[in-house]
């Protein structure tokens, strides 16, 4: 029911600011700033939105949580959508959310409302009140062997190989290296 107050008062907001400003500063002057403020706010929401973008980028990179990053991503762009519309407060309301220090303030406000029940990654699925790991009790069987140098079975090339290859000898042995390593 919210937001049907919300796309009722908006236009009245707007119209209302019209008149008002329009009436301080004539019709022309008006118009002139609404097109300068979508100029203007669409080259600073392209540079943070760029910006943004290098955070979520690097976030993944560097396997940490990419929520701060992505929500300002997301704020940008309603910034850019609210620039966009015609309007002086939805103007008003676009150029506060390219403030980084708002935006933070908002992903706080909504932080603060939100309740993570359920993480998916992949096939894996992880709930909130469940306290096992997603992929059984997290022990993974194996087994393994050494075997030392002289004891290594010869490897046989691969099939695809042509006949010649299979007489070249190993490749160099790096010092330190392990037996996953070596060719």
């Amino acid at each position: 029911m919210w937001l049907f107050w919300l796309f009722l008062a908006v236009p009245i907001i707007e119209i209302a600011l019209f008149i008002q400003v329009g009436g301080l500063i004539g019709l022309w002057p008006t118009l002139g700033i609404v097109v300068l403020t979508a100029i203007v706010g669409t080259a600073v929401m392209r540079s943070q939105g760029a910006h943004a973008w290098v955070e979520i980028q690097r976030s993944f990179s560097e396997f940490r949580d990419p929520t701060r990053p992505l929500a300002h991503g997301v704020m940008i762009l309603v910034a850019g959508m609210l620039l966009l519309t015609p309007g002086f407060f939805t103007d008003a309301v676009g150029l506060a959310l390219l403030v980084p220090g708002i935006r933070d303030l908002v992903l706080r406000k909504l932080a603060a409302r939100v309740r993570v029940t359920r993480v998916q990654a992949g096939h894996a699925t992880m709930r909130r009140d469940d306290h096992r790991p997603p992929y059984g009790d997290g022990v993974i069987d194996g087994e393994y062997y050494v075997a030392d140098e002289d004891q290594r079975p010869a490897r046989p090339a691969p099939p695809d190989l042509p006949p010649q290859l299979d007489d070249l000898p190993p490749g160099p042995r790096r010092p330190g290296g392990s037996g996953w390593t070596q060719h």
